[in-house]
């Protein structure tokens, strides 16, 4: 059995990264983004490290990938930028590694030339730079991950989708397809719902805070009732327990929607509510080989 090293220390592996820059000439500033420099960010030991170099030129290190072994040995690298997507407009370079001892380095090799066109990351700290070529970021901050309201557009889209999309689940389920019923539910109805509850945080916050990625601090920002209703909209590949998690996503729905259209001064469609949450509970009593819905 391969044993895997101990995981080395955060300084230990920004000693390394920045080593590395001071030591190769063609690398002439170093910036870290992400949750790393949140200092209002949880820190654990799989928190990435996202690095920027900016050098003189992408070319040698894209084209030299064992050049990334000076960082450790890796359990996976992962290359987006020669995979099914169009390369990044902006001639950049990214190495996605994990390494074996638990640490991960999401390295993105920026050119120097393009840096005044490079998206100033709110959460972005400056650890070298040998020329002075980068201006001072601000203090980090999580403002380019603070939700913005919703427009009216925007809420009259989101419970429109929402409600539309959950008949494809009751229909799903009728036939016992799961496979399309799942992906209904959880990729689509699902997207509405975490757009909803970013929302109604929102009006909690006053708009001020980030629900992180993925809605990673929903617990946090949640009433813990609300939050238990959450999980309950999560099931197993079971029909009946898929019909429970269905009809506790309408009830969490339409308890988040009204009070942010009630902030907004929106209207919520509690008509289209009311008769798709009827027509939902009708399909799941109808009998098998019915040749009629209605």
């Amino acid at each position: 059995m391969t044993m895997n090293p101990s995981m080395r220390s955060e300084q230990e592996m920004l000693d390394l990264i920045l080593g590395t820059a001071r030591a190769d000439e063609r690398i002439r500033a170093v910036i870290m983004n992400g949750s790393r420099t949140n200092p209002d960010a949880p820190h654990d030991p799989f928190q990435d490290f996202d690095i920027v170099y900016v050098v003189t030129d992408v070319a040698p290190f894209a084209d030299n990938r064992p050049w990334i072994e000076r960082f450790g040995p890796p359990m996976i690298v992962q290359l987006p930028d020669t995979m099914g997507d169009p390369s990044p407009a902006d001639g950049s370079f990214a190495y996605l590694m994990q390494f074996a001892d638990g640490n991960r380095i999401d390295l993105t090799i920026y050119p120097a030339a393009r840096l005044a066109k490079m998206h100033r990351d709110s959460l972005s700290v400056l650890l070298l730079d040998k020329d002075g070529i980068v201006q001072p970021f601000d203090p980090p901050h999580a403002g380019d991950y603070i939700p913005k309201p919703p427009t009216a557009k925007q809420f009259d889209d989101c419970c429109n989708e929402f409600w539309w999309v959950a008949t494809y689940v009751a229909k799903g389920l009728w036939r016992n397809e799961m496979i399309y019923a799942k992906y209904m539910q959880d990729e689509i109805v699902r997207a509405q719902l975490m757009l909803m509850v970013t929302w109604y945080i929102g009006i909690k916050s006053g708009f001020t805070v980030s629900p992180g990625k993925l809605g990673k601090y929903f617990q946090r920002d949640l009433e813990p009732a609300l939050w238990r209703q959450l999980l309950a909209t999560y099931a197993g590949a079971d029909i009946d327990d898929t019909w429970d998690a269905l009809f506790a996503m309408c009830q969490l729905f339409r308890t988040l929607a009204m009070p942010v259209a009630e902030r907004f001064d929106y209207v919520y469609p509690l008509s289209d509510d009311t008769r798709v949450s009827a027509h939902l509970a009708h399909v799941r009593r109808l009998p098998k080989g019915a040749a009629t819905i209605y």
